[in-house]
């Protein structure tokens, strides 16, 4: 492979990001796939990937700002290379010198933007002049207005504002322990009993990765397969496993545990984190709705979803899913409720969630499935053993958690959870 490598100007990496940028926005494409940073050099890489994603994570703000430059919206390209030098001006603070030769060399370099290039020179000279006290001033931008209106109208403006300011803020790493009682020498604990690191923390360079002594997940994501309480021996089939954060935990607890997965690929990775931290599992691949080995007392569904409860760590989401996506998966997640719901044992137990922002995905998921099912029901949740709010119990009884709560903190993922019993 040939190596890409910057002479000093930074040209190639902010072209890899344009690159990523373009991938993202106009082909739709998401981050996890792509792997335009392949041949540069492991600074430069790092550079391109968060360049491109903290134009992506500010991207409603950069566009609005650059609104009050503009009197209609440029080629897609060129104002990829403009959110680029608004990213590098106003968040990195760079030299204004050489961000604005950068943009103007690029946009000269390609037919759609080299008309644009006086344009770019002129608007990025005037951002880094009066473009600070403007930005302070808009405020965080990041839902697309399909998913902001769905998410105001479920928690007011408020609410909204707030996790939109989250989005922005990002996320730190959470990692969960193999053995909850453990007291490692690196980060902090929170009440819910995951330990926090911050943003930068290399994790496979720390005590324990290598003996498997802890794995990356957030600590909303942590909580489902803690309502199920003790599990020892129990046997618990866990549907939608991969990347098997879940399956970990459960394994970790002495669980018989069956993970489901529709992908191969995504189980090779569970199987290699299982290998990794020594705990076993049984994997196999199959879809949730053709499953038929049963019954079972406990299950763990961890529905597909809009994973707009992830944003703050995938800023990319905004510009791939759609609300006519949303539509198609709500309607998958009620068949695999309805689908768990017949595995299970009269008396077994279901957790069902998703890392979404959406009632439809969460609350109204519950409520119509105990109208479908009326051998079902809610189990309460005990707030203060998950080491959380009681006001994030929900009204249905399910556990409602948004990206701002312990902004203090560095936030959560936006997740819902909830605990039927088969009776």
């Amino acid at each position: 492979m040939t190596r890409r490598t910057d002479d000093g100007s930074g040209i190639v990496t902010r072209k890899v990001a344009l690159q990523i940028l373009r991938s993202v926005y106009q082909e739709r494409r998401m981050l996890s796939h792509l792997d335009l940073t392949a041949g540069l050099a492991a600074p430069e890489r790092a550079r391109a990937e968060r360049l491109a994603q903290s134009v992506l994570r500010h991207t409603g703000r950069i566009d609005k700002l650059l609104s009050h430059y503009l009197e209609r919206r440029p080629h897609p390209a060129a104002q990829n290379i403009l959110r680029l030098g608004v990213v590098e001006l106003l968040i990195d603070r760079s030299e204004a010198y050489g961000v604005v030769n950068a943009a103007v060399a690029i946009a000269k370099q390609a037919r759609p933007t080299s008309g644009a290039a006086g344009l770019i020179n002129a608007v990025l000279r005037k951002v880094d002049q009066e473009g600070h006290e403007i930005w302070a001033g808009l405020g965080p931008q990041t839902l697309p207005v399909w998913l902001r209106k769905a998410v105001g109208g479920a928690w007011g403006e408020a609410a909204t504002r707030a996790i939109e300011a989250a989005h922005e803020a990002a996320a730190p790493i959470d990692i969960t322990l193999r053995d909850p009682s453990a007291q490692p020498s690196f980060g902090e604990r929170l009440p819910t009993g995951s330990i926090r690191l911050p943003r930068q923390t290399q994790v496979s360079g720390l005590d324990g990765y290598d003996e498997g002594a802890f794995w990356v997940q957030d600590a909303a994501a942590a909580l489902p397969a803690r309502l199920f309480g003790e599990v020892t021996d129990a046997r618990v089939l866990d549907l939608c496993a991969a990347p098997g954060g879940k399956t970990l935990q459960l394994a970790a607890a002495r669980a018989k545990v069956t993970a489901l997965d529709l992908s191969p690929a995504r189980l090779r990775r569970v199987d290699e984190n299982l290998k990794r931290t020594g705990l076993s599992a049984q994997l196999v691949s199959g879809d949730v709705l053709e499953f038929s080995e049963a019954p079972w007392p406990m299950i763990l569904l961890d529905a597909p979803c809009s994973a707009s409860g992830t944003i703050r760590r995938h800023p990319d989401l905004p510009f791939v899913k759609s609300a006519r996506e949303v539509e198609a998966l709500t309607k998958l997640q009620m068949q695999m409720i309805d689908r768990a719901v017949s595995l299970l044992e009269t008396g077994g137990r279901l957790v069902y969630c998703t890392c979404s922002l959406l009632p439809n995905e969460g609350e109204n998921q519950i409520k119509a499935a105990l109208k479908r099912h009326s051998d079902l029901q809610v189990m309460s949740i005990d707030a203060a053993a998950l080491g959380v709010d009681p006001a994030w119990i929900s009204a249905e009884g399910g556990l409602r958690i948004l990206p701002h709560y312990w902004a203090e903190n560095g936030g959560l993922d936006g997740f819902y959870m909830a605990l039927l019993q088969k009776r």
